[in-house]
């Protein structure tokens, strides 16, 4: 390619990206926000959140031996601004890999946000994935980009050279002319890091196609067959364009505003007004963001008085009631709320 196409590249990918704001599709690439906390992988079949926000684990059956614990670590790459990485920390290992079996860390991106995309159309444009790994297993690994909505994929390959050490890849997926991004609230694209895929799991690379489970190649390592085993991500960034550009550090509070669209919790007790006459109390609550969805709450009472009978929640915040309180007496809580992808 000649430097004037090169220059043209460069130029197109930061304007189509936004420029220096709001390129990074990510949520959370520099693993800031971590308001779970710790988490033992449990493979259920089903996301599983823990460690850094909005990342999850998923293992595609729940017959995995593999179990391990998900951590904000300190371990980072230096010289490039971050502060914390996601640690997976294999604790059982997997030594054999059933051919239905694969296990991934990846992330969902909200479909509305990726209408810019223009997948299905002939101007779907490409994107490029940079990322910083360190894993103790070297060889060939598989990323993969998924659509929810077309059930289609795209699978490429990267090589991890030098064992626990700090390495930056590059990774880029032209558009799909023949894919599917609903314009809703619901799951447009799964940007997944696979650490194990048995022979069921495994397709062609380096090209658009509907076999949507397939989610690695044959070279896929086995990274998880060791309790010696570690893998760690950061710097995290997915934008418009075929190259890639500077990682976009951001202020925590838009980090952790972008993150409460899918899971918040407090920390300090709420608490509800002092009771009527007749020991009911109703405590309003209005969350810091509209969430994604209505979200699932979880409560945990902190007083010693009356009993939560009731709850309303929606996407702008929640009610809970209490009866049965005496006359100096109120209702008091801690909250989780998860509107999850």
């Amino acid at each position: 390619m000649s430097k004037a196409a090169e220059l043209a590249n460069l130029i197109g990918n930061i304007n189509a990206g936004g420029g220096g704001v709001n390129r990074n599709l990510i949520i959370n690439g520099a693993m800031q926000c971590n308001q779970r906390g710790s988490y033992t992988i449990t493979t259920t079949g089903s996301p599983e959140y823990g460690g850094p926000d909005r990342f999850h684990m998923w293992s595609y059956t729940s017959t995995e031996e593999v179990v391990g614990d998900v951590t904000q670590s300190t371990d980072v790459p230096s010289g490039n601004g971050f502060a914390y990485s996601r640690k997976f920390d294999v604790t059982t290992a997997e030594s054999a890999v059933a051919t239905g079996e694969a296990l991934v860390m990846a992330q969902y991106i909200e479909s509305q946000n990726v209408q810019h995309l223009e997948y299905g159309t002939s101007s779907a444009k490409a994107v490029t994935m940079s990322f910083w790994i360190k894993t103790t297993k070297t060889g060939t690994y598989c990323f993969f980009l998924q659509q929810d909505d077309g059930d289609r994929i795209y699978v490429k390959e990267y090589t991890v050279d030098v064992s626990n050490t700090w390495e930056k890849k590059i990774i880029t997926i032209p558009g799909d002319a023949s894919g599917t991004l609903n314009n809703d609230n619901g799951r447009g694209l799964w940007c997944g890091w696979v650490l194990m895929a048995g022979t069921d799991r495994q397709g062609t690379a380096n090209a658009w196609r509907a076999t949507g489970a397939d989610y690695a190649t044959s070279n896929q390592v086995n990274s998880v067959d060791s309790t010696s085993n570690n893998i760690y991500l950061t710097g995290v960034q997915l934008e418009v364009g075929q190259n890639a550009t500077t990682f976009e550090h951001e202020p925590f509070e838009r980090t952790l505003a972008k993150c409460q669209r899918y899971f918040q919790k407090n920390t300090n007790p709420g608490t509800t007004s002092y009771p009527s006459s007749g020991g009911y109390a109703r405590g309003h609550y209005l969350f810091p963001v509209q969430m994604r969805a209505d979200p699932a709450m979880s409560f945990t009472d902190s007083g010693s008085g009356g009993s939560a009978i009731a709850n309303v929640t929606n996407v702008d915040g929640f009610y809970r009631t209490y009866g049965s309180l005496g006359a100096s007496e109120a209702g008091t809580f801690t909250y989780t709320s998860a509107a999850e992808l």
